[in-house]
């Protein structure tokens, strides 16, 4: 386990060579352990101490991924989260003291890819890192590969420019809820489990649990429902999972 005066990390698995990643965390030790086990890892690494620090690095040399503490000096690392998540799909693993369910899902809700509770195994944080950036750069790939649009009544989901437009608004969509509203669109009337949604739009690797699902379903709700108490487009089907109506 990893914890805050850890120093050694072994390296397990396939490396990310030359990703950039952004580590925040207030406690030097830490700091450094991770800094020196992520190098290791092949990682471009920088560092920020606070969360003033953390928004200035963010947006000046735009980092492939951000490992957050949330005990920041400054501003909080939800705070940091919340601004950033308004001009930038990172991803985002969030680092945290906390363990309950209620501080994990403020985290995710405010715009978090993952979270994970200290003291940590340093193999699994690497491993999350890794299934972070693949999911990325998946992402990336179809982007590329794909100039379509996808129109369901109003909705519209552009996949090459990243976008989603409902009537002539724009939606602000985090990442992984465009990935969520793009899988969903293109199986459009069919139903998934929570089971079935995190193998398919997090990755069979992901470790997180089907609570994920359920916050990224609500927040999506929000932005395209008109009354998201009784969702008519993303809807429930109860016992089962969830489906996009045409």
């Amino acid at each position: 386990m990893l914890h805050r005066t850890a120093s050694i990390i072994l390296v397990l698995g396939t490396k990310m060579v030359g990703n950039k990643v952004l580590v925040v965390e207030d406690d030097q030790t830490l700091l450094e352990a991770l800094k020196y086990n992520l190098t290791k890892d092949g990682y471009d690494v920088v560092t920020a101490t606070d969360g003033a620090q953390a928004l200035e690095i963010a947006r000046s040399q735009k980092p492939d991924l951000i490992v957050l503490d949330l005990m920041l000096p400054k501003i909080s690392g939800y705070e940091v989260c919340r601004i950033l998540r308004k001009d930038m799909s990172v991803p985002i693993l969030m680092l945290t003291a906390k363990a309950g369910e209620v501080d994990k899902i403020v985290g995710l809700e405010i715009g978090a890819d993952d979270y994970m509770t200290k003291p940590f195994s340093t193999k699994e944080l690497l491993a999350r890192i890794r299934a972070l950036l693949r999911r990325a750069s998946l992402v990336e790939s179809r982007q590329a590969a794909s100039d379509s649009a996808l129109r369901i009544n109003d909705l519209e989901i552009d996949i090459a420019r990243h976008q989603a437009k409902l009537g002539e608004s724009v939606l602000e969509l985090t990442q992984k809820e465009f990935d969520l509203l793009d899988f969903l669109a293109k199986n459009k009337g069919l139903v998934f489990t929570r089971e079935q949604l995190l193998n398919k739009v997090w990755g069979y690797d992901y470790v997180g649990g089907t609570r994920t699902v359920d916050v990224h379903i609500r927040w999506l709700r929000e932005k395209i429902e008109a009354n998201p108490g009784e969702p008519k487009r993303l809807v429930t089907v109860r016992g089962v999972g969830y489906k996009l109506e045409g």
